[in-house]
């Protein structure tokens, strides 16, 4: 099972993120859960300084910009193969 967590305050971008990779995640069929970080010292602690961002299994794949489809499917498909 892979962990997914949206960082960020709650903002529309983290919402539009988290929306996606729900999405993504029932259409692809991807075994995941997905995990919403608000704490500011929580999203520090990955080092990011701007949110939306997304963490797949602890390593930070963006952050400040909401990935395309295909990106987010293809991060999320490489950890189900690692």
């Amino acid at each position: 099972m892979i962990n997914v967590k949206i960082l960020g305050p709650g903002c529309k971008k983290c919402q539009t993120l988290e929306s996606k990779v729900k999405e993504i995640i029932i259409k692809e069929n991807i075994d995941a859960i997905v995990e919403k970080v608000t704490e500011i010292s929580e999203i520090m602690n990955y080092g990011v300084m701007i949110t939306p961002a997304l963490v797949v299994n602890e390593k930070v794949k963006s952050y400040g910009t909401i990935p395309s489809y295909e990106q987010i499917t293809k991060w999320l498909k490489e950890e189900l193969n690692e």
